[in-house]
């Protein structure tokens, strides 16, 4: 599902990441993209693990790809990133890179052991060979997996950041939520705050120190007493998805901060995951979108075998 416009050159051009213009199998789409390999040497890239689409790992020949699928293809030694349970690369040039972050990982570093996407980028760096450093775009709670956007300097961080809201024009989620909501969509608004005791609060007015937040939503499915919705932020405050879901009864399952319990008989994990991103690139201007697949965990939590 992932997309992104043609690519932009890697540093020493170890990877190549583009966007499938037909659809094709995934070998044909490599031999189109690299003119001139062979049959073999391309059959050697997939059976090495050097291929990616939309940022999972490809290794079968007949694969089959979508017009408009994001192929990555890394050549040379595997680096921590091709090895990593923690997060798979879904584009990355001299810039930045856009990774999916599995649940468990923290933005940015807490202390010196913390498992962090910042540090698990500074060692893939630091093994292709790039003389750079992993600078947060913007950031998803530890327990929340999917799309990130980091920076490989502070320059273009501070480009990011200072027209987020310009840059990035799509950012959305999926959940999976206590209840059967009756509505198709909705929307939420109201003013957050962060307490002490490291939660989120929710007024209906505004108050001082509180901050406006908006989420809308959307039911894309049904099940058995849970509903997956769709999820888009007018605004990005801390823990906003989860407080505003909770506050109209229907908590984010698996966070039990905000009363959607911990369900072992179900394997719960928290059941919010960012599915796209999309943005403007800082530096070419091209559009740039991703989109990760939905869980299985999650459509296991709608009672799907």
């Amino acid at each position: 599902m992932g997309k992104s416009n043609p690519r932009v050159p890697h540093d020493g051009d170890r990877t190549t990441a583009f966007t499938a213009r037909a659809a094709s199998t995934l070998l044909e789409a490599v031999m189109r993209h690299l003119d001139g390999i062979s049959r073999n040497k391309a059959k050697s890239l997939l059976s090495h693990g050097a291929v990616s689409v939309n940022g999972r790992q490809a290794t079968h020949v007949d694969t089959p790809v979508a017009e408009g699928d994001a192929i990555v293809i890394r050549r040379g030694k595997s680096t921590p990133a091709d090895r990593s349970p923690h997060y798979a690369i879904a584009f990355e040039d001299r810039w930045l890179v856009v990774v999916d972050k599995a649940p468990g990982v923290l933005s940015m570093g807490v202390g010196r052991n913390s498992l962090n996407m910042k540090s698990l980028l500074d060692r893939h760096f630091a093994a292709t060979g790039q003389r750079c450093t992993a600078h947060v775009g913007h950031r998803l709670d530890c327990r929340t997996s999917g799309l990130m956007m980091y920076a490989k300097s502070v320059d273009i961080q501070q480009q990011m950041q200072d027209g987020w809201h310009e840059r990035v024009y799509d950012r959305r989620y999926i959940a999976v939520v206590e209840g059967v909501i009756e509505k198709d969509e909705g929307k939420v608004e109201s003013y957050l705050k962060d307490t002490p005791s490291m939660t989120v609060v929710s007024s209906p007015v505004e108050r001082p120190g509180y901050r406006f937040a908006a989420t809308s939503w959307r039911v894309l499915e049904r099940g058995e007493g849970r509903t997956l919705v769709e999820l888009r932020l007018a605004t990005g405050r801390k823990n906003q998805i989860r407080v505003h879901m909770a506050s109209i009864g229907h908590p984010v399952v698996g966070d039990g901060k905000y009363g959607g319990g911990e369900d072992r008989a179900r394997d719960a994990r928290l059941c919010l995951h960012a599915v796209k991103l999309a943005f403007r690139h800082p530096v070419t201007g091209q559009a740039m979108e991703f989109e990760t697949p939905i869980p299985p965990h999650f459509l296991r939590q709608l009672g799907h075998n």
